[in-house]
C-alpha cells in the first residue's frame, strides 16, 4: 500500500497480491486515516506501506515533511508490526496530472484534487515497486 499524505486528504494505493502493478483505492480525510487504516488492515493482507517522502530538488526534505513524522510516529505507534517506508515523491503530483491528461480525463476529473491524489499514491507505489526489483 502507498499514502500520497496531505494535510486535508490522503491518496491511497495498493499492489495485486503478486506486487506487479498498483492501482488507486481511496481518499481520506487525513484526520481519518489512521480509523479508517485501521478498519482496512482488519479486512486486507497489507506487507508494508510506502508513504511519499517530499523532497526538494537537493535531496533533502521538504518542509511538508514537518506535517508527515507527526503522522508516521502515530502510525508505527498503532501499527507497531507493520513496516512503514518512507519514498521519494518528487514530481508524483506533476505526473499524476499528466496520467490524467494522456488517459483522457475531462477537464473537470482532472481538477478534483482527490483523483490527483489517488493517482499520485498510485506513482509512488509503481515507483517503489520498481526500485524494490532493482
Amino acid at each position: 500500500m502507498a499514502i500520497d499524505y496531505g494535510p486535508r486528504r490522503c491518496g491511497l494505493a495498493v499492489t495485486d497480491p503478486l506486487q506487479i502493478t498498483a492501482g488507486p483505492l481511496e481518499t481520506v480525510p487525513t484526520h481519518t486515516l489512521l480509523d479508517w487504516l485501521t478498519a482496512y488492515f482488519a479486512k486486507e493482507q497489507v506487507q508494508e506501506v510506502v508513504i511519499g517522502q517530499p523532497r526538494q530538488m537537493s535531496g533533502e526534505d521538504s518542509a511538508s515533511m514537518q506535517q508527515i513524522r507527526p503522522f508516521m510516529n502515530a502510525f508505527r505507534k498503532r501499527f507497531p508490526d507493520m513496516r512503514l517506508v518512507p519514498f521519494d515523491e518528487r514530481f508524483t503530483s506533476v505526473l499524476a496530472h499528466k496520467a490524467m491528461l494522456d488517459g483522457g480525463l475531462r477537464k473537470k476529473a482532472r481538477q478534483d484534487k482527490a483523483t490527483v491524489d489517488k493517482i499520485a499514491a498510485c506513482i509512488i507505489l509503481e515507483d517503489y515497486l520498481v526500485a524494490a526489483r532493482r
